[in-house]
């Protein structure tokens, strides 16, 4: 059995890092989460959690899942709509009496959640990676302020422009979908009821969704159409984040005040993308999770969820095998083909509905 004086570095405090950290520490392991920013970064916007992902956090700790349900609104409706406002179609959502539901929630109650079940001493801050070295049976992360740790494994979940990648499988180039996005949330009491999830179909090269993740708010997500700039390619923020009148007006009046009446400081513009399948996930004593592993279209809503059901599979093979080097081949021939269909899923779904 591995040794759970085993040294484990995770690189990235986002809701991947932190859940495996969570694992591993409730099962005994060394491990110490490193985060480049100064603090956890709670900020973003809403999420939808697919049933799988609740699953997954409830396998770990029913104490997650319990906090997400009572922060946020299980869902009731997918309901489609044209871009004049007119219905399209729609979908009720039921749940056994014992089943977990589908959530929407803000993503910093997702991430405080996680947090909770965290010893504070156990993330180090301001730790910016530079590089990753290995030898036989050990892998050193090299930090920007001059300092280094070394572990018997290092876990990059440092997201899709991760630094660790590179140490697994170098120059991944990023695949742009051909949207720029705006997201925001903001307080609505009759626009979104509770538990609805609207969709305002794909048409004149825009795209939006609206949906109800607590009490008193709303979140929405705004797509465009759009080429880069070569001097934006690869970049995840344009240079220019307003988004363009004539676009928004696209929108029904009702959608498109409840975008307006957001404080444009609020909100978060990224353009989208993915990354081809990787061959394989880990080198060595490096392993990726998460987006850093395969960061995938938002489509089929696998984001959060691929990446807590990585950290679920990995903390029970850690706690099975006779080595990490078995753990690391046993997880990667189970998983690899998984997340692989994922990305091709999730990538199809994007051409269907009529992203480049």
């Amino acid at each position: 059995m591995i040794s759970t004086n085993s040294k484990i570095g995770i690189i990235g405090a986002g809701t991947s890092g932190a859940y495996l950290a969570s694992l591993l520490i409730q099962e005994g392991f060394q491990v110490t989460l490193f985060e480049k920013a100064p603090v956890v970064r709670t900020d973003g916007c809403g999420i939808l959690i697919v049933q799988s992902g609740m699953k997954a956090l409830h396998e770990g700790n029913p104490k997650i899942t319990q906090k997400i349900i009572e922060a946020g609104n299980p869902v009731k409706l997918f309901e489609f709509r044209n871009l004049k406002g007119g219905f399209v179609n729609s979908e009720t959502v039921t749940y056994a009496e014992d089943e977990l539901p589908g959530m929407l929630v803000h993503r910093k109650a997702i991430l405080e959640a996680i947090l909770d079940t965290l010893p504070t001493d156990r993330i180090k801050f301001n730790a910016q990676l530079s590089a990753i070295t290995q030898t036989d049976r050990s892998a050193i992360a090299h930090f920007k302020d001059g300092s280094q740790w070394e572990g018997d494994l290092i876990i990059g979940a440092d997201g899709i422009l991760s630094k660790v990648r590179q140490s697994v499988v170098p120059n991944v180039e990023l695949n742009y979908l051909g949207d720029l996005v705006w997201r925001g949330i903001v307080e609505d009491h009759s626009f979104c009821p509770e538990g609805n999830f609207f969709v305002y179909v794909r048409g004149r090269g825009i795209y939006a969704n609206f949906f109800h993740i607590d009490d008193t708010h709303t979140h929405w997500g705004f797509f465009i159409e759009t080429e880069q700039t070569d001097a934006e390619k690869g970049i995840l923020q344009p240079i220019n984040t307003t988004i363009p009148a004539q676009e928004l007006a696209k929108l029904p009046e009702d959608a498109r005040k409840v975008i307006e009446s957001t404080p444009p400081e609020t909100m978060i513009c990224r353009y989208s993308y993915d990354i081809d399948p990787l061959p394989q996930l880990y080198d060595g004593r490096v392993l990726l999770i998460g987006d850093a592993a395969h960061a995938k279209s938002s489509t089929r809503a696998r984001g959060m969820t691929s990446g807590w059901e990585d950290g679920l599979l990995l903390t029970q093979y850690l706690k099975s095998s006779a080595s990490i080097d078995e753990a690391l081949e046993k997880y990667q021939t189970e998983r690899l083909p998984i997340v692989h269909e994922y990305q091709r899923s999730s990538r199809e779904v994007s051409r269907k509905i009529g992203r480049r």
